[in-house]
This record gives C-alpha cells, structure tokens and sequence, in this order.
C-alpha cells in the first residue's frame, strides 16, 4: 500500500518551502494565463459582437477544434490585432465557431441580426485590423 503524503506541519522545512515556491509559481502562471485568457475574449467580443460567456465558447471551441491549448490560443488571439495575422487553422476555426455562435433566425428582432461589428470591418479591409 503506498505511503500516503506528509501533512505540510509535518514536512521537513526545506521541502516545504520548496513545495510553496512551486505553489506559488503555478499560482502566478494561472493568474498570467487567465489574464491572456480574458484579453483574448476581450478580441472576440470586438470582433464578432458577442456576449463574455459565449467569446469564452468561441475560445473554447477554437481550442478543441485545433488541437491546441486554449492559453496558445489566446496568446495567438491577444497579437491579431498587432500583427494582423492569425494561422490559418486557428482563423479558421475561429471564423467558423463565430458563424455557429452567432447565427440568427429570420423572426429575430432587427438588433439581434446586427452584423458582426469588427468582422465586417476586418472583411473590408482585406482581413487586417487596423
């Protein structure tokens, strides 16, 4: 039967200091993360229109569909703006999850129907934000 783990009093304090640092690293790498996580869904919104809850399914989405993790994601999304250049799949995808989320029926009330805001824009002008 395997040994079950020191309770963190009964560490020795060497070894509990070094598992707080590793704590306090991964603490800080979340926090970085779920920043670049919250700007990217920042990007979604000023491109498609959508509301916070559904930019996080359209990150998500965009995520599994690539195969790539949702903070690479992010990071890619939180430069398109700067660079003006998405990887293909990730465009793609994007582009995609945006059209499943958005789409509206005919009966909706004009406001609904409103077109994509930066999408619009981005096509108009040659797919660069600027």
């Amino acid at each position: 039967m395997p040994e079950e783990p020191e309770a963190p009093e009964e560490m020795d304090p060497l070894a509990r200091i070094a598992a707080l640092e590793t704590e306090i690293a991964q603490l800080r790498h979340a926090v970085t993360a779920r920043a670049t996580v919250d700007q990217a869904m920042g990007v979604v919104i000023a491109y498609s229109g959508v509301i916070p809850d559904t930019a996080w399914e359209i990150l998500r989405d965009v995520s599994q569909h690539t195969n790539t993790k949702l903070r690479e994601i992010a990071e890619q999304i939180v430069q398109w703006p700067h660079c003006a250049w998405l990887p293909d799949d990730v465009r793609r995808a994007l582009d995609a999850a945006v059209l499943t989320r958005t789409v509206r029926t005919p009966a909706a009330p004009p406001a609904a129907r409103r077109a994509r805001p930066m999408a619009a824009a981005y096509a108009d002008r040659g797919g660069a934000f600027g």
